[in-house]
């Protein structure tokens, strides 16, 4: 889901599930947790075209949410809700990503709060023009309004203008890659046998602003199950698929990783062709799970067809 989708004081994308905990179950867990994604050694060129060969199947998802574990510390006592996110277009056309996360908090109070994340963005296919936009409810009022279109120059930083919540221009490291680039170079670094891969990750999370340094693992290569109990169409599709377990950290950037804790970490295992199961969003004290309940292979752009 690079989903779109937390700070482990704050902050998912999207990890702000943002109630009383992180400010974060909003666009990165949304990025991340959106396209989900796997990793390699070494830094891969994002400015080069996406890698060939390599198809995002256009797919319609739906996961359950709950609460995984809940440490001590925490007040946290139970999430449940649903994501539901939507990948289409194509290597010609660019790709959208369409997501709505809805999960109900509740403390040891006794309070209960509901947060409502929709984001939708769109992907020049070679990773050279990223667009965004999504909106934050609590409690069924919006608390927070993101919208911007970055830009990759030939020679300089990638350029962001920022519509919302404020007209603002920035700049961000020209190394730094979109979601989707980030999930093809992660799947191309998991082809090629790689066990790590660490890069920059900007998806229009934190009002725009922000830029992550995210440290993937990826696993011994396996298959994925049948998936004849999932409801859906097409569902033969998500069988006997090549996949990879995967763990991505997100930090802030210019930490020391060694000592630094992350933001959050996402876990799932990372089909082939783009689809996510058994993700796991750990945030430190609690952690939340999503089962895939629902999926809809979907139609393919005709310059996908061969």
């Amino acid at each position: 889901m690079s989903m779109t989708v937390a700070k482990r004081g704050s902050r998912p994308f999207m990890t702000e599930l943002r109630l009383t905990c992180r400010k974060s179950l909003t666009l990165k867990a949304s990025a991340a947790l959106a396209l989900m994604i796997a990793a390699g050694v070494g830094q891969v060129l994002p400015a080069r075209a996406a890698g060939e060969g390599i198809v995002m199947a256009p797919h319609r998802a739906v996961y359950e949410m709950t609460l995984a574990n809940s440490k001590g510390g925490s007040s946290v006592t139970q999430v449940s809700g649903r994501m539901v996110y939507e990948l289409t277009g194509s290597a010609c056309e660019g790709y959208t990503q369409n997501m709505r996360f809805v999960t109900r908090m509740e403390s040891q109070n006794g309070a209960s709060t509901l947060t409502d994340l929709r984001s939708s963005s769109w992907e020049e296919a070679k990773g050279q023009r990223f667009r965004f936009n999504s909106t934050q409810f609590r409690d069924e009022k919006a608390t927070e309004v993101t919208a911007g279109d970055a830009a990759r120059t030939p020679t300089a930083d990638i350029k962001v203008e920022l519509t919302k919540p404020s007209k603002r221009d920035l700049s961000i490291p020209r190394g730094a890659y979109f979601p989707v680039q980030h999930s093809i170079a992660l799947i191309e670094a998991a082809k090629a046998g790689r066990s790590n891969f660490r890069a920059d990750l900007y998806d229009g999370s934190e009002k725009g602003e922000k830029v992550y340094d995210t440290v993937s693992a990826i696993g011994k290569q396996t298959r994925s199950q049948p998936a004849r109990k999932l409801a859906g169409k097409n569902v033969e599709r998500m069988d006997n698929i090549v996949a990879w377990p995967v763990s991505i950290a997100y930090y802030e950037t210019k930490s020391d990783n060694k000592d630094a804790l992350p933001v959050y970490e996402l876990s799932f295992l990372f089909l082939e062709n783009g689809v996510s199961r058994n993700l796991l969003i750990d945030y430190g004290d609690f952690a939340i799970q999503g089962d895939l309940k629902e999926i809809d292979f979907l139609e393919p752009s005709k310059c996908e067809k061969k």
